[in-house]
């Protein structure tokens, strides 16, 4: 079976696209949801986040988002510490839910794929791209922020022009239909 990364830039629609898959019967797992529910759910790592947090890193059983986000955005060694605790246990769990899989690949959608330089731990990378106004006014509205906010957060990623070269396929997310045909001709091309 072969192991596919997923990924894009915030606002590039990573999510529709890893939808049509699932649509052609490819099974997603999901990094980011997947890491919340283990922050939540795994006794090993929420032991871990309240030794690097403390008490307030949880509100009862629930992680206390905003509190952690307050620290790792102004502390790149908090951030760093986290990633070390979450990273590893997304990555077992992913593996474990690959094996239970029965396809020909599996796709693991994951937003920092490039940045945290797991490209290597894939046997393909697909990577969605979209034009920076449209991913600007995409997370405007999802979110709710404001234009301001959701720039500074395309300034932390890593570019769609480094990503490309890195990138086994690209997928021009701009409109549905071209997308959908893209995402046949890629999964053509990942069942042979």
């Amino acid at each position: 079976m072969k192991i596919v990364g997923l990924t894009g830039g915030i606002g590039s629609g990573k999510t529709t696209i890893a939808e049509m898959f699932e649509k052609l019967k490819v099974p997603v797992y999901y990094a980011d949801d997947e890491a919340k529910k283990l922050m939540q759910k795994s006794g090993p790592l929420r032991q871990g986040i309240l030794a690097l947090f403390g008490e307030k890193a949880y509100k009862g059983k629930d992680l206390n988002r905003p509190y952690i986000a307050g620290i790792v955005f102004r502390d790149h060694q908090k951030l760093r510490q986290l990633n070390a605790l979450v990273h590893p246990a997304v990555e077992d769990h992913f593996r474990n839910w690959a094996g239970l899989q029965e396809s020909s690949y599996v796709l693991q959608e994951s937003a920092l794929i490039f940045e945290n330089r797991k490209q290597q731990q894939f046997d393909a990378v697909i990577l969605v791209t979209a034009p920076l106004e449209t991913r600007i006014e995409r997370v405007m509205k999802r979110d709710g922020i404001s234009k301001q906010n959701v720039v500074e957060r395309i300034e932390n990623q890593m570019s769609d022009s480094l990503k490309i070269q890195e990138a086994t396929f690209v997928i021009h997310n701009t409109d549905l239909s071209k997308s959908r045909e893209r995402v046949r001709e890629i999964h053509e091309q990942l069942i042979l």
